[in-house]
């Protein structure tokens, strides 16, 4: 590419962006001045070029400087340095955003991996004002947490924005104290929306997040990620990199997750999620694709899911018309929406759609939930067996298809003696080729009690769930 159009590059990219940001219009009007006598391209010499901005060229890059200057100067103030302490001594940096002032008290919010464990809080603001703080309350299943300082001065209290209106490509910008240089900015995009934690990365799972390419290293845990208004849209929480450097793969929370946490954490220090009362999963199908949606495994008796009539076996497509692609987003979706909501529920049962009205509760704490095992009917996880399992276990072709991956315990399932590895050959004399055929057995059953007969290690075996 010559340096024309590199340089040309370059400008439509800052038009693009101050179109967008500013809605300033575009650049007009490019001219290179080459000196007299310069030789033919023929003769293939390289000449010095001069490249001119024009006028409104130039203005506009102004203008867009001018704007990021803005947006900085309205978040810094609004962005404070968060200095942690344990018993042991153990020191930790990150930062924190102002969301709300009552009074003398101003509450900062933060990530729970900042703050969760720590014996000793400070705060520290743009101005260089220190304050002793105190945890207000924390959530480690969104990684988040607010803290408290006491003060009469005045404080800049962060805009909160709307996460769910930003687009892949948005252009925002990081604030926070990366490796101790306190009020540092960076600038990028919007890279990915909607992401998941990963698998052994011990993210959690009740939040998804906004991916950037903002540099975000570490200190910047707990920091503001804002939209080109100034409005706070996110809290910078995670990077994955080999080195621990950043390398353009950051991830913030959503701000709307957040924003009912905040007063959670006011009014009784924790958060409180909804609850549907189902254990879930992803299911793979007879061909080893995956099945649609949540896969519902088992039911709570007496919970939402039990009284709106939802099944085992059924699987969730959509809440309130918002497609549900797996189980993690079902626990998203539903973790967010207060006690006593109400929605509408899209469930794939036998092939046909059918909804469900469906009144959220609280959640219990998990040692709660596993107290009421007895009453998830059935209390175990199913697989479809593949070509590729029956293999692998060494299953006779004369098996089942279907084998139980988990057992609950204290469920029904685990009353009756199942385990992990158990082969279901049939269930009440009738033999399911298909997960769907088995739930149609196990959802049709009169007597409150079901009949399995299956295979363990080679052996048969038979137990009666009663439910």
């Amino acid at each position: 590419m010559n340096l024309k159009s590199v340089l040309r590059s370059r400008i439509l990219h800052i038009a693009a962006a101050a179109a967008a940001a500013l809605a300033v219009g575009f650049f007009t009007g490019r001219s290179f001045n080459v000196s007299p006598g310069a030789p033919a391209p023929s003769q293939n010499l390289i000449q010095p070029v001069t490249y001119k901005l024009s006028g409104n060229e130039m203005q506009t890059a102004a203008d867009l400087q001018e704007a990021w200057r803005g947006v900085a100067q309205r978040v810094l103030p609004a962005v404070v340095e968060i200095d942690v302490g344990t018993a042991g001594r153990t020191e930790g940096l990150g930062s924190g955003v102002i969301v709300q002032r009552d009074g003398k008290t101003v509450y900062v919010l933060t990530n729970n991996h900042v703050v969760g464990e720590a014996d000793t809080i400070s705060v520290k603001l743009h101005d260089g004002k220190n304050f002793t703080a105190t945890l207000t309350g924390k959530d480690p299943k969104r990684d988040l947490a607010l803290v408290e300082f006491q003060t009469d001065a005045a404080v800049t209290v962060a805009e909160l924005g709307n996460s769910d209106a930003l687009q892949v490509g948005d252009w925002v910008m990081a604030v926070g104290n990366p490796l101790g240089f306190n009020s540092t900015v960076t600038e990028g995009i919007v890279s990915a929306i909607g992401r998941q934690g990963l698998s052994n990365s011990g993210n959690v799972s009740f939040t998804d997040y906004i991916q950037t390419d903002a540099a975000i290293n570490q200190g910047n845990s707990g920091g503001a990620l804002v939209d080109i208004y100034g409005r706070l849209v996110g809290i910078n929480s995670w990077i994955a990199s080999y080195s621990g450097g950043n390398v353009g793969l950051g991830f913030a929370i959503p701000v709307n997750n957040a924003k009912s946490v905040i007063d959670d954490f006011i009014s009784s220090g924790k958060a409180s999620y909804g609850w549907l009362g189902i254990s879930m999963g992803t299911e793979s199908s007879e061909d080893g694709g995956t099945v649609q949606g949540a896969y519902v495994f088992s039911v709570y008796r007496d919970s939402p899911a039990w009284a709106a009539g939802i099944l085992p076996g059924d699987s969730i497509v959509a809440i309130n018309n918002e497609l549900i692609e797996d189980s993690n987003r079902l626990l998203l979706v539903v973790g967010n929406f207060s006690p006593g909501q109400k929605a509408d529920f899209t469930i794939l049962r036998e092939n046909r759609r059918i909804h469900a009205d469906v009144v959220i509760t609280k959640r219990a704490d998990d040692e709660n939930l596993q107290a009421q095992a007895a009453g998830l009917w059935p209390g175990m996880t199913l697989v479809q067996i593949t070509k590729e399992i029956r293999t692998k276990l060494s299953l006779p072709k004369d098996t089942g298809n279907i084998i139980v991956s988990s057992v609950m315990d204290g469920s029904p399932a685990a009353d009756a003696g199942l385990k992990p590895g158990d082969v279901i050959n049939s269930i009440d004399n009738r033999k399911p080729s298909t997960l769907p055929e088995f739930y149609t057995a196990l959802n049709k059953g009169s007597r409150g009690k079901v009949l399995l007969e299956g295979t363990r290690q080679g052996g048969l075996f038979r137990a009666e769930i009663v439910k």
